[in-house]
């Protein structure tokens, strides 16, 4: 009898660490992460200060409109681009990266847009990393504020904000240098 009783003690402790061990090795769905207690890291404010230069003009444009009405309602017109970013307002100044993604006329009474901007840096430290916008631009206002959503590389989890400042607009061509600071709160 006590064979029998070690048997089955031996076989249902088998059973539960087998059972522990097949559910480890599949994986689970979620984790907690404490990269806090692993890492010890520093958050950092880093400024940056460049120029948006936003084509429409030309046979090389940088932005161009993929969405929209033909009427003169700008509500709904929606652009593509792969706009330089330069150090200085000239376009012939160093370039420092791209600012790629999408805008779109977004109100009916007014020239507010929404922003979907990737603004990926190709010059120095955080060469390959880049800083993700996504908010309203009320174009016509002095000064606008984006928030800044997340990045890749030396910028992910960042937070953070735009400040944008128009410094020169063709109303023919729609040819526009944006003067942009970032204040990117990053690890």
């Amino acid at each position: 009898m006590s064979s029998h009783l070690k048997n089955t003690v031996t076989i249902t402790f088998y059973l539960i660490l087998s059972s522990s061990i097949f559910y480890q090795s599949n994986g689970v769905f979620y984790e907690e992460v404490s990269e806090a207690i692993s890492m010890k890291r520093m958050e950092k404010t880093t400024h940056f200060h460049f120029f948006f230069h936003d084509i429409h003009s030309g046979k090389n444009p940088s932005a161009i409109k993929i969405a929209g009405t033909q009427d003169s309602s700008l509500f709904g017109d929606t652009y593509m681009m792969d706009n330089a970013l330069t150090e200085g307002q000239n376009v012939s100044s160093k370039m420092v990266g791209k600012a790629q993604g999408m805008y779109a006329f977004a109100a009916k009474n007014e020239a507010a847009l929404l922003m979907v901007v990737n603004y990926e840096f190709s010059y120095g430290e955080f060469n390959g990393s880049s800083i993700s916008v996504l908010g309203r631009n009320p174009v016509f206002s002095d000064v606008r504020e984006m928030p800044i959503v997340g990045g890749s590389g030396r910028f992910r989890y960042a937070s953070g904000y735009a400040l944008a400042h128009t410094v020169y607009f063709d109303p023919k061509t729609s040819d526009a240098i944006v003067e942009y600071n970032l204040y990117v709160k990053h690890y």
